[in-house]
């Protein structure tokens, strides 16, 4: 990732080869006649379930930066939160491309009423996909350090402090 974290360019992209790859496997999978199988009802919950989670998780560091007060954060639990919610960010995107081109094949044949019944599934996973992608970057920005914080020459008593992990192994002097 670069310094500024996921970018909504790398998204588009992203979200552009999945869309250009469900598109093109669901026109494989119904040139014979089948259908598109629905999207699973428990996977669109896991989306969403998942983005409130990686908020859930970022939320400790969002406070820590937010606050004016010498809080503490450990720093490997900052680097996963922030981790997280890029990795949820980049998988939501995958989704969305995913799901836009399964919807793209049923658009494209509304002829069938069977498409037409799955439109509100595949529009409602689209919509959980979008979640996903929306908590990820959301998070992310709450664990973005603000360029005049690095800046700051200070002396570090007014700025809030992240805990380095504590090495507890004995020293040989």
């Amino acid at each position: 990732m670069s310094r500024h974290g996921v970018r909504i360019q790398t998204l588009f992209v992203v979200a552009a080869v999945t869309v250009v790859l469900g598109y093109g496997i669901g026109l494989v999978v119904t040139s014979d006649g089948s259908l598109l199988q629905r999207p699973a009802w428990p996977a669109l919950a896991l989306l969403v379930v998942m983005g409130a989670l990686v908020l859930w998780i970022a939320r400790p560091v969002r406070r820590h930066l937010r606050s004016g007060r010498r809080t503490s954060v450990e720093a490997l639990r900052a680097a996963r939160a922030l981790v997280l919610a890029q990795a949820a960010a980049l998988t939501g995107a995958a989704a969305t491309g995913w799901y836009l081109g399964q919807l793209g094949v049923l658009v494209g044949d509304l002829s069938l009423v069977a498409n037409q019944e799955r439109l509100l599934s595949f529009g409602l996973a689209l919509l959980a996909s979008l979640v996903l992608t929306v908590c990820g970057m959301l998070a992310q920005s709450w664990c973005r350090i603000d360029d005049r914080d690095e800046r700051d020459e200070g002396d570090g008593d007014d700025r809030a402090r992240v805990d380095r992990p504590r090495d507890d192994r004995p020293t040989d002097a």
